[in-house]
């Protein structure tokens, strides 16, 4: 106690002490009450091979704190102390991922149906004063790293994490304490060694060691606070108080994280089914900006009525377990941009297809950057944006092609979102519903009507009157152009040539048109 007040005295840095470890315990089925029937059976086979093979091996991490919440989780990880090249020689279909975390991915099934359980090994604890230090990040310091076991920068973010270690400080190097359990399926037992299961109890949200540490090991803790928070509130669960309190303050350290991986973070955010959740708790947490620039824009809009309702839309289909596409949400978040750089360009008499075009690559270079790579997510955007003048064209061949779009289900929905906060008429978007789903025959006769009821409208509108003609000019000369009526220098008239149509020329060009009101 003395030397320590001398030390401090002195301006010396005490050392670090050995963290706490927590104590191991092991609770039976009878105590926790999950229910063996929501454990998935590819989890079950995954542990039992390890086990059988003579590793030690458990669910793991969020899976665990779901189940004992009586929930079904939506994705199994496995704990084991068996190494990743270990892992993977078990496995018909397993592959080694990660340079930070080395981790296995199991797969089941093919296709849309497949699975993947994801394995992990023990990490050790490792104090951070020991490990190599790198001045700048992953992409600066790559070569540097390769090789690197255990790795931080100069603010003490650790950049590798492949040192292999006991169960216990497995345990103490996870997050949350709900989330730092392990389940055997065979034996039933819950393992715990920072009181996860009574926080669950609780209903508490506690990070495991100094909260201000945790962060600063890894910033991207801070989102994870978050989204935990934002999930489990609804049943109950609130940040504790030490936890909660150096977000605000901790959220600069995370300029020093990859834009990429702030991307993804920022989508497990929204994509989750907990996505205005999610919005509220950046709000209540003074974190509404400075976490992402197009995080920044989704708070700022998500009060506005057509992105709420598509994160509302959002949160119902992962609510329904039907897929979700980034694509989709962000084209929604970013329509605002898009429709006033369209105006814009349509009211300086640019052509309409071209208008758009520039309009979107405008907020792709100001909102989305090089993050998407300009790959499948900015071309699914861009596709969605650029059906929506196509389907205000419902007559001629433009409805048949239009339907058979791979993105036509995503470019509908989209249209029926404006729809329902009335940016287009809703007789438009029931319209398409009744196409997409009707036989050949019943689509010639949608198209029909269609027509019918544009010509009738175009009837309807008010005929421009002509002014008289003057007396002695018959319409056959008042309809030849100038030049032509005039005749030719000798008093003859001019031969007139027939201007010839182009092969294939149609009306219904896509894309064309303007801004639906």
């Amino acid at each position: 106690m003395i030397k320590q007040f001398i030390d401090k005295l002195m301006g010396k840095t005490p050392k670090s002490s050995k963290p706490n470890f927590g104590r191991r315990t092991e609770v039976p089925a009878s105590v926790h009450g999950i229910d063996p029937n929501l454990v998935d059976e590819r989890a079950i086979h995954v542990t039992r091979t390890l086990q059988q093979a003579g590793f030690e091996a458990y669910v793991v991490g969020g899976a665990v704190r779901d189940l004992l919440l009586g929930l079904r989780p939506k994705d199994f990880d496995v704990a084991t102390n068996a190494t990743p090249e270990q892992v993977k020689g078990l496995f018909r279909r397993a592959f080694i991922i990660g340079r930070r975390f080395r981790i296995v991915h199991v797969v089941y099934g093919r296709g849309r149906d497949n699975e993947v359980i994801e394995v992990s090994t023990f990490r050790a604890h490792l104090d951070n004063v020991a490990a190599e230090q790198v001045k700048g990040n992953e992409r600066t310091s790559k070569r540097q790293l390769e090789g690197m076991q255990h790795a931080v920068d100069s603010s003490g973010r650790v950049l590798r994490d492949n040192v292999w270690g006991p169960q216990d400080e497995d345990a103490t190097r996870r997050d949350f304490t709900v989330n730092a359990m392990y389940y055997d399926p065979e034996s039933q037992i819950v393992v715990d060694y920072h009181g996860g299961i009574q926080d669950s109890k609780k209903r508490v949200l506690r990070m495991i060691g100094d909260p201000v540490a945790r962060y600063r090991e890894d910033p991207v803790r801070i989102i994870r606070a978050v989204r935990f928070a934002a999930k489990l509130s609804p049943l109950g669960f609130k940040l504790e108080a030490k936890t909660a309190k150096p977000l605000t303050q901790s959220a600069t350290l995370l300029a020093d994280v990859p834009q990429s991986r702030l991307f993804d973070e920022m989508l497990k955010l929204l994509q989750t089914g907990h996505a205005l959740a999610s919005i509220a708790q950046l709000k209540n947490l003074g974190l509404a900006t400075g976490i992402y620039p197009l995080l920044d824009v989704v708070v700022e809009r998500a009060d506005s009525a057509f992105v709420q309702v598509a994160l509302a839309d959002t949160d119902r289909r992962v609510g329904e377990g039907k897929p979700v596409a980034p694509s989709f949400l962000l084209a929604c978040v970013l329509w605002a941009d898009v429709r006033e750089g369209w105006a814009k360009r349509l009211a300086r008499k640019e052509p309409s297809h071209p208008a758009l075009q520039d309009a979107i690559d405008e907020v792709f270079d100001a909102r989305i950057g090089d993050v998407s790579g300009r790959g499948k997510l900015a071309a699914d955007m861009r596709e969605i944006w650029m059906m929506q003048p196509r389907f205000e064209k419902r007559v001629g061949s433009t409805p048949f092609g239009l339907v058979e779009q791979p993105r036509f289900r995503a470019g509908f929905d989209f249209l029926r979102l404006r729809a329902d906060i009335d940016e287009v008429d809703i007789r438009l978007a029931d319209w398409w519903q009744e196409f997409s789903m009707a036989s050949d025959a019943e689509r010639e006769d949608l198209v029909q009507a269609a027509k019918a009821e544009q010509q009738a409208s175009q009837a309807a509108k008010p005929r421009v009157r002509r002014a008289p003609r003057p007396e002695g000019v018959h319409a056959q000369d008042e309809s030849r152009p100038a030049a032509e009526a005039e005749g030719s220098e000798d008093g003859t008239a001019k031969k007139r040539r027939r201007r010839r149509r182009k092969p294939g020329a149609s009306g219904d060009q896509a894309g064309d048109g303007g801004i639906a009101a």
